[in-house]
């Protein structure tokens, strides 16, 4: 089994979901008492994203780095960044460690192209919303990605910051989400991207109006195949 290191801590709920993800697969596949082999850099939340409220993409950037540098450290042979935000650094740290890097868009697309989705939401941080880095890829995929009212670019915002990066999922959130699906499909979007790995707390992707798309679960499960990929391949040719 091939040891994956990921950066983690933007937030620690979204990467405990990683965990919890990861490990249950691997018990899946391989039974018994089978568990992932993982080294984990958990960030301290709080300054790096003062950092991207303020602009500073590189001061962010560096944090980010200098954990992709001690997982190599570690061990590890490949990196996962356990956000859809942090996944704008994804270059920066092949570059700076020489390791692939499990991009969180990649397997995303994929699932989407599979189901023949073509007009799709993506909802997450201000950032994921309103900056090209996130958008950029699935267009370049061939999709579609409708624009999000500013209203409820905040309102999602706020409730990721303001809650589910602090554990706290609110039942009046989850109702305000459901609206804006209901809303999204009347549009005729086919599809939403939880583009955010906290969102799913205050989502259930299986009893929506619309087909949600679980970027953390898709994410988790891509590690999966990558960290079996070569003990599977030894199986088969067994």
């Amino acid at each position: 089994m091939r040891k994956l290191g990921i950066i983690g801590g933007t937030s620690w709920n979204s990467t405990a979901l990683y965990y919890d993800h990861i490990n249950r697969e691997v018990a899946r596949r391989l039974g018994g008492l089978s568990s992932a082999r993982l080294a984990i850099e958990s960030l301290n939340l709080a300054p790096y994203a003062a950092l991207q409220s303020a602009g500073d993409l590189d001061g962010a950037e560096r944090i980010v780095v200098e954990a992709a540098r001690n997982l190599k450290a570690a061990g590890a042979e490949a990196l996962l960044i356990a956000s859809n935000t942090t996944n704008r650094y994804g270059q920066a740290v092949v570059d700076a460690t020489g390791l692939p890097l499990l991009d969180i868009g990649e397997p995303t697309i994929a699932r989407l192209n599979a189901d023949g989705r073509r007009r799709v939401a993506l909802l997450g941080t201000r950032f994921v919303m309103t900056e090209p880095f996130a958008r950029d890829r699935y267009e370049a995929a061939g999709f579609e990605v409708v624009n999000i009212a500013n209203d409820w670019v905040m309102t999602i915002d706020r409730i990721i910051f303001g809650e589910l990066a602090l554990g706290i999922v609110r039942r009046d959130s989850q109702r305000a989400l459901r609206t804006l699906l209901t809303e999204l499909a009347r549009q005729k979007v086919d599809s939403v991207v939880l583009a955010c790995t906290e969102l799913v707390m205050a989502v259930d992707p299986r009893a929506n109006v619309l087909p949600v798309y679980d970027t953390t679960e898709i994410h988790a499960r891509a590690a999966v195949d990558w960290m079996l990929d070569t003990l599977e391949e030894t199986r088969a040719a067994a």
